[in-house]
């Protein structure tokens, strides 16, 4: 039976206006005028509410290996989450590590999801190693899997790390077969020296794990993947993670000259800061331990990432949600920095998190949408099925609150932590009623999906390519 969506202010990149939106089965039917819908249909009263695409995060790790142990989200567990923030799409990371198979990753990726996810989802590849034969693989997982984005490390040697030479072979590749390159811009062989230093001197606390991976050196890596993305035929090139104001020079620069360069941050970024959350007394601070990691207060990296959002050098805002428990696996740290697993769970707070933003005069509401929404989308293959109110679309559908006030806590969030990132966070706004694909997932606060309803997606090319 159709469902009409009634009195609420449609928001979408190009601006905000009121109009109702039918929704036929699992898409979109029509944006319509206020009060031109049909009759005698199920009805979800909007008044006052923005309704918005389901949000898309292009960056997440459920069940990622890292440090001697896993990520604690499931894909169930992770999916849940992601649905009651506002988040129907995740776009998470099948893994080849060093010495493994790409075909294997995949599968493996593959049986962890399958039947699991509350929320649909696609998948980018991690490449760790990168040879022929799986250079080979970039072109079959183009072809035939619907994946076409490749994540490439200059940090963690041994595990992902990939030198130049393999950097520009898989470039070259992406090139031919307009993939998209993603990259980890960390310089990551002076970045294990200034570790063993830091740890040999006794330097052993939370905080030196931003100490010793400074702006220079993720500026340094974001400068030489542009010029070998630029060596190998202006290769679409994606950073991720961006933390630093350096970093993003680079970035803006390659902008500007016209090449296929974009970037994401994330919230915790544009937040959180070295010295109040690394640096928090104790053993505190391994909760915000994160690759690339929480930059200085007393420099001016948070305001330059929002301005960076305004002006689209900064395309989208994902999450990079990898959470880790604070006992027993940040943990596993006690004593040494560098054994601390890297990551930080928010996938749950990103819409959120990118609203209060809007309520800070930071962003507009038209440029909310498209950075959690419309751009990742449009720059991983997916729209227009996701990322817009649109007649054919996907009935992936936010009612935000814009009176609502959301508390952000580990007593009140669905993520599998044991603490939380953002603790005694205060939200102007709050996530209301969440449609997946038609179906009505989350109910003024309360979650009526289901583990399964998530299907895979099959990705196209960027839609931003010259």
């Amino acid at each position: 039976m159709p469902l009409l969506i009634t009195g609420g202010t449609v928001v979408g990149p190009t601006g905000a206006h009121p109009a109702d939106v039918l929704v036929d089965g699992e898409t979109i039917a029509a944006v319509l005028a206020p009060g031109t819908g049909p009759a005698g249909v199920e009805t979800i009263d909007a008044t006052g509410k923005y309704v918005i695409p389901g949000g898309i995060d292009a960056h997440t790790h459920m069940e990622l290996p890292f440090g001697g142990t896993f990520a604690s989200d499931t894909f169930d567990t992770g999916t849940r989450a992601a649905a009651y923030g506002g988040t129907t799409t995740i776009i998470d990371f099948a893994v080849q590590k060093t010495g493994e198979v790409v075909a294997d990753g995949l599968a493996a990726w593959h049986a962890k999801a399958d039947g699991n996810c509350h929320v649909d989802y696609a998948f980018h590849m991690i490449l760790g190693g990168v040879d022929d034969d799986s250079l080979k693989a970039m072109d079959q997982l183009v072809n035939d899997e619907g994946i076409t984005s490749f994540k490439l490390f200059m940090a963690y040697p041994g595990v992902f790390y990939s030198d130049d030479g393999q950097i520009l072979r898989a470039m070259q590749k992406a090139r031919d077969n307009g993939s998209m390159i993603m990259m980890h811009a960390e310089n990551g062989i002076a970045i294990d020296v200034l570790i063993q230093q830091a740890v040999a001197r006794g330097e052993t606390d939370p905080i030196h794990h931003g100490i010793t991976r400074p702006t220079a050196l993720e500026a340094e890596a974001t400068h030489r993947a542009i010029a070998l993305a630029d060596v190998a035929g202006d290769t679409p090139l994606y950073i991720v993670h961006l933390s630093a104001s350096q970093a993003l020079e680079h970035v803006a620069a390659a902008r500007d000259a016209g090449r296929n360069v974009f970037a994401e941050t994330c919230p915790q970024y544009l937040y959180l800061t070295l010295e109040d959350q690394l640096g928090a007394p104790g053993f505190e601070g391994a909760k915000w331990v994160c690759s690339t990691p929480l930059r200085s207060r007393h420099e001016t990296h948070r305001a330059d990432l929002w301005r960076g959002l305004r002006s689209n050098d900064l395309a989208i805002v994902s999450t990079d949600h990898c959470p880790f428990c604070f006992k027993d696996q940040k943990e596993l740290g006690l004593g040494d920095f560098s054994k601390i697993p890297n990551g930080i769970g928010g996938v749950e707070h990103r819409v959120d998190l990118v609203y209060q933003g809007v309520v800070d005069g930071k962003l507009s509401l038209a440029r909310w949408v498209e950075t959690i929404a419309t751009t990742p989308a449009r720059m991983f293959g997916l729209y227009p099925r996701k990322g817009i109110i649109a007649p054919g679309s996907d009935a992936d559908i936010v009612l935000y609150d814009p009176a609502g006030r959301t508390r952000i806590s580990v007593e009140t969030h669905h993520m599998n932590m044991d603490h939380s990132a953002w603790e005694g966070y205060e939200i102007d706004g709050r996530v209301h009623t969440v449609l997946s694909r038609g179906t009505v997932i989350v109910a003024d606060g309360s979650y009526t999906g289901r583990k399964g309803h998530g299907r895979y997606l099959p990705r196209g090319l960027s839609s931003y390519l010259v």
